[in-house]
């Protein structure tokens, strides 16, 4: 990092450039000193009582800085020991007074550094930006950098946790004007707050930097447009880059694999070509991560015919492709249904010398399966094991999620038997698959089965699947092993839901238990979840069916007083009991209520009150006529 013409820049710290100026032994003790005079004499004003003086000097506050520098001087600076001796100036001890005793014993870091660590875990003091910087200026001036980055990071977490996030930046750069420092602290914050994820704030350094005169290095432009490029975004990399330009900072290949996979991340082909050539004419050959960059991204626009012939010149022009190449160019193949070749083409791969990993067998098996090819999915399985490389839990799932598809889930349940006892992590979402997927082939006593086991091996079931095998077993009308579910559930402190007991009152309603229907249905609304009309529907049509049709309309006006459910259906299934057993005036009579309660007719409850009269019309007139006869 080097400086510009620093005679336009803006009077942030005029010491700060003064310093910038000279070489670091012009810099004695004796301006230090200066230094250190200017700040006792601004911040020793706290301290005024003239009677302090009359005290032994160990309960002095005046001697708080002089004390702990002097003893940080000793050959063997013990402070826990000397922490007594000085307990009565400890309420003294200041962030002011950390600030000078630091400046003091800046010139030794390891003392400096002990005092620091004192502060901040023995007496458990809450140190403040200042402090934090000039610890950090210390130990960079003293080419300690791990340890300056270590606590650079840790005061961008505390500056983050204030309510008015701190400039760090700006904290850095007024700390110079009292200490020894190194410029590389300002590329190290960029890196520190990359790190971290605060990409917006390393580029925002960044321009600080450059504002005050300093040019960084490419690699820590670098490690800024990288961070832009994985957050997407775009147009700041290409600003940065052209900042980078315009200060006299050089791109190196890194920069322009950076900027490649933005471009084709936007996918404009000439785009793409015009950067190459650019890149090219500055001196720099694309290498194997450049053209890696542009194959994937042909791939997944499936331009294949293009992905290859980078692939060829690539060997024209020296570069010779490695796993990610023909990991990229096989998944291109599956993408569009062409297994067959990438199969080869992984052959190929391995007769030029390259291993296969985990990730190339997976695109093949993820293929073979998404055909239904599951024999050949498996004999890759087994030759991936046969030469060391463990499957992982991707494998695991493509390969059951493909016997799924197949519905062979008890395959894929041996399946993974057989990858548990190689070791292979079997993730909580695969079992969700094999459990809700048997419970859709109504096998609910197999998926209740696996649901043991896995509880047995840690796993911690969620109340869906508790549903799932609920709805099950309640549409084989196995509504005994519902309820012992139901009650599982709640013993592990899943609140039953409309769904649990939808299924279980609609199959009790189907299998004339009606009134044990309704008692879920009481003890549902007392726990404060509300049915829906397709409980309204089982139970009216249950009772109905048992030929309850009193208890059917009490229920159904229920449903309208407490819930406003006014179901046509429901209200249509009472008015056939009443036309089926061909009793007009009970039907008018019904019809009638059900009108106050505010339920109304449409067509087919119309159609029901039709047929009746004209049924029970048509039967008189048939007693008529036998009668005259």
């Amino acid at each position: 990092m080097h400086r510009t013409s620093t005679s336009n820049l803006p009077k942030l710290s005029q010491s700060f450039f003064f310093l910038t100026s000279f070489p670091k032994s012009t810099f004695s003790s004796a301006s230090s000193s200066t230094f250190l005079q200017s700040i006792a004499q601004s911040e020793t004003k706290s301290i005024v009582n003239p009677l302090y003086h009359f005290l032994p000097q160990n309960q002095n506050p005046f001697n708080i800085v002089e004390l702990v520098s002097s003893h940080l001087k000793t050959s063997n600076p013990q402070l826990a020991l000397f922490q007594s001796d000085i307990r009565d100036l400890l309420p003294h001890l200041g962030h002011r007074e950390i600030s000078k005793i630091l400046l003091r014993c800046q010139s030794n870091f390891v003392s400096a550094l002990a005092f620091f660590n004192w502060v901040k875990y023995d007496l458990d003091l809450r140190l403040n930006s200042h402090n934090y910087c000039l610890i950090i200026h210390i130990l960079a001036w003293s080419r300690q950098f791990p340890l300056a980055m270590k606590l650079l990071s840790e005061l961008i977490e505390l500056s983050k946790d204030v309510s008015t996030s701190e400039d760090v930046f700006q904290n850095l750069v007024l700390c110079t004007e009292h200490c020894n420092w190194n410029p590389v602290i300002f590329e190290m914050l960029i890196k520190a707050y990359v790190k971290v994820d605060m990409i917006q704030e390393s580029y925002w350094s960044f321009k600080k930097m450059v504002k005050l005169g300093f040019v960084p290095s490419v690699i820590a432009c670098n490690c800024i447009l990288n961070g832009l490029a994985k957050m997407k975004y775009d147009e700041e990399c290409w600003k940065l880059y052209e900042e980078m330009g315009r200060i006299g900072v050089h791109s190196n290949a890194y920069t322009f694999n950076i900027l490649t996979y933005v471009l084709c991340r936007d996918g404009d082909v000439n785009k793409i070509n015009e950067f190459l050539e650019k890149m090219e004419e500055e001196g720099f050959d694309p290498d194997v991560v450049t053209y890696n960059t542009l194959i994937d991204s042909y791939c997944r626009r499936g331009r294949l015919d293009d992905a290859f012939y980078l692939y060829r010149i690539m060997y024209r022009r020296g570069v010779i492709p490695d796993l990610v190449s023909y990991t990229s160019l096989m998944k291109g193949l599956c993408r569009l249904g062409r297994v067959k070749e990438a199969h080869q083409l992984f052959h190929r791969m391995i007769d030029r010398g390259m291993d296969p990993d985990v990730v190339s067998y997976n695109t093949l098996i993820g293929a073979y399966c998404k055909d239904g090819r599951l024999q050949e999915a498996r004999s890759l399985l087994h030759g991936m094991i046969g030469i060391g490389i463990r499957p992982d839990s991707f494998t695991c799932r493509i390969l059951v999620e493909g016997h799924g598809r197949e519905g062979r889930l008890i395959s894929a349940l041996n399946l993974v038997v057989e990858l548990q006892k190689l070791g292979v992590t079997v993730a909580y979402d695969i079992y969700e698959y094999l459990i809700i997927s048997l419970c859709r082939e109504d096998r609910p006593f197999a998926a209740k089965s696996l649901l043991k086991r896995i509880i047995e091996d840690g796993f911690q079931p969620d109340s869906n699947i508790y549903n799932k095998l609920i709805e099950s077993f309640c549409r084989g009308n196995n509504v005994s092993e519902a309820l012992l579910l139901k009650l599982e559930m709640i013993n592990r402190n899943f609140k039953p839901d409309i769904d649990t007991y939808k299924s279980l009152i609609c199959c009790m309603s189907a299998i004339n238990r009606s009134v044990d229907a309704e008692g879920l249905m009481v003890e549902m609304v007392e726990s404060e979840v509300l049915p829906d009309h397709e409980i309204c529907r089982a139970l009216i049509n249950g009772y109905c069916k048992e030929g309850n049709a009193d208890k059917a309309e009490s229920l159904l006006v229920s449903f309208a007083k407490d819930f406003q459910f006014f179901d046509s259906e429901s209200f249509n299934a009472l008015v056939k009991v009443y036309h089926d057993v061909g009793n007009e005036t009970k039907l008018m009579e019904l019809q009638d209520r059900m009108l106050k309660a505010g339920f109304l007719p449409n067509s087919l409850t119309c159609q029901y009150i039709i047929h009746g009269l004209w049924k029970t019309a048509r039967l008189n007139k048939q007693r008529v006529h036998a009668v005259v006869v």
